[in-house]
């Protein structure tokens, strides 16, 4: 398995889909499934019925999934850049592709 371009705690904006140019950081990180949860983006609704647990029920808003593809490592200014591998001073970093930036 390679290693994760995007880990939990990056900040990330959405490049397609009904979110586009979002930003927010990534809340949880699912490097199986090929996907990761972005806080304020790609809210799904779910209608809930009262219950013993949940005497209230009604609608319940929740971040779902995205895949990674959807997603690129947000630059200081604000616009997306693609993340490299390199090696300094002995360890392998992630870099920013645009800015050179250690991430």
């Amino acid at each position: 398995m390679a290693a994760a371009k995007i880990k939990k705690g990056d900040q990330v904006i959405v490049l397609s889909g009904k979110d586009k140019g979002k930003t927010g950081e990534v809340v949880k990180s699912m490097p199986k499934a090929d996907k990761v949860v972005v806080s304020g983006v790609n809210i799904a609704v779910r209608h809930t019925k009262p219950s013993q647990g949940d005497p209230q029920g009604g609608l319940k808003r929740a971040e779902a999934p995205l895949h990674v593809s959807k997603v690129a490592h947000v630059t200081k200014d604000g616009k997306a850049t693609r993340v490299r591998f390199e090696e300094r001073d002995g360890k392998k970093v992630r870099v920013a592709v645009k800015t050179g930036d250690v991430i």
